[in-house]
């Protein structure tokens, strides 16, 4: 089984996931961050089983979190702020 792993930030973060992004993975940046749900539901549906999302996106996010906590196939990581 292969996973695949995206990323998601909020267009206007500059500091998230820079190393992912240099090496050429999957990272998202949503101009609106209230399409977070619908974003997240589009990325399960192109078969991403794993999605980490920023701290500041995950508070636009609950509904979808709760959703798939419980959910084996799929895994949705909140990143911790550096600061």
């Amino acid at each position: 089984m292969n996973m695949r792993i995206s990323w998601l930030k909020y267009d206007k973060d500059d500091r998230s996931f820079k190393v992912p992004e240099k090496l050429g993975f999957d990272v998202f940046k949503l101009k609106d961050p209230e399409t977070t749900d619908t974003t997240i539901q589009e990325l399960i549906h192109k078969r991403y089983d794993t999605i980490i999302l920023t701290n500041e996106l995950a508070s636009f996010s609950e509904d979808i979190i709760k959703k798939y906590s419980k959910d084996r196939d799929i895994n949705i990581i909140i990143a911790r702020d550096k600061e």
